[in-house]
């Protein structure tokens, strides 16, 4: 990008999210038609094709899907529990460029709430207190962000950033965490999380995914929930239901889906516009 694009892309007196839009559509060199798709299809439609550029498969992308389903066969709250196949993903043709249906989670209705109290009321109504908040980190958008490429503006940088702090906070790194639920809203995404966690690189994504290091027996396991691709994604109940499978994983009471061991969690949430979170919980 050109010195100064910046400037035009972020006029004065324009929302962050149109800003955000903006910069999207100039990476992607959008027609005037296509710029009359909706935002997310484009956004995503814009780092699907930034990850197969890096080279990775359209079979990963898919696979990734097929293993939300597994996780979500697990989880009697999840909205799609039976199973899909790379080819059947594979099959479906594509509704924006290289983006098709089962590479995004579908957006779904929920509420989520937490009671907040003293620790006086949490001992004398037996509220566990055997997990803790071990670490948090957070980012928004930051210009130099806009300077890099697709999957930078996509949220990448913003959750490596977050990803940082918190392991920072929490004095420990990613080889440490046993379970994540992670923003998965399109597949991509997982994907482009998986490195910004630190998880691998992006030269490693396709290998990371046909081994199964995202899974049960694998190197950590990602999304036990179904993630938001098959749980569902209730927008502002998302984080909620993220932390509580996270400390009921951690409490060892998640039943046919628990992660065996797991001691150290971690959630991973963001919203457009652009705002990232991570937080890291341990197990006493």
């Amino acid at each position: 990008m050109e010195p100064g694009a910046l400037d035009v892309i972020f006029p004065d007196k324009v929302s962050p999210l149109a800003r955000f839009e903006d910069a999207i559509d100039v990476f992607m060199g959008l027609t005037e038609t296509e710029r009359a798709t909706p935002p997310a299809i484009r956004m995503f439609g814009a780092q699907v094709d930034a990850m197969l550029e890096l080279g990775v498969t359209e079979e990963t992308l898919a696979a990734v899907a097929v293993k939300s389903r597994q996780h979500a066969a697990r989880n009697e709250n999840a909205i799609f529990r039976d199973p899909l196949t790379v080819e059947e993903i594979l099959e479906t043709p594509p509704i924006f460029r290289n983006l098709r249906k089962n590479y995004a989670c579908p957006p779904s209705c929920g509420a989520a709430a937490v009671i907040v109290c003293t620790q006086e009321f949490a001992r004398s109504n037996s509220v566990r207190s055997d997990v803790v908040l071990a670490g948090r980190g957070w980012a928004s958008d930051r210009r130099k962000y806009f300077s890099g490429g697709a999957l930078d503006v996509m949220f990448q940088a913003l959750s490596r950033d977050a990803a940082k702090a918190a392991y920072d906070d929490a004095g420990i790194g990613p080889e440490d965490v046993d379970v994540i639920e992670l923003h998965d809203c399109f597949t991509s995404n997982e994907l482009a999380t998986y490195v910004a966690l630190g998880l691998c690189r992006e030269d490693e994504l396709n290998e990371f995914v046909a081994s199964g290091q995202a899974t049960y027996g694998g190197r950590v396991v990602v999304n036990p929930s179904g993630g938001l691709l098959a749980k569902g994604h209730p927008l502002g109940a998302t984080g909620l239901a993220q932390i509580t499978e996270l400390t009921w994983q951690l409490r060892g009471v998640a039943r046919e889906r628990q992660v065996e061991g797991a001691r150290v969690a971690l959630q991973h949430n963001g919203g457009l516009g652009s705002a990232g979170f991570v937080h890291i919980f341990q197990k006493k």
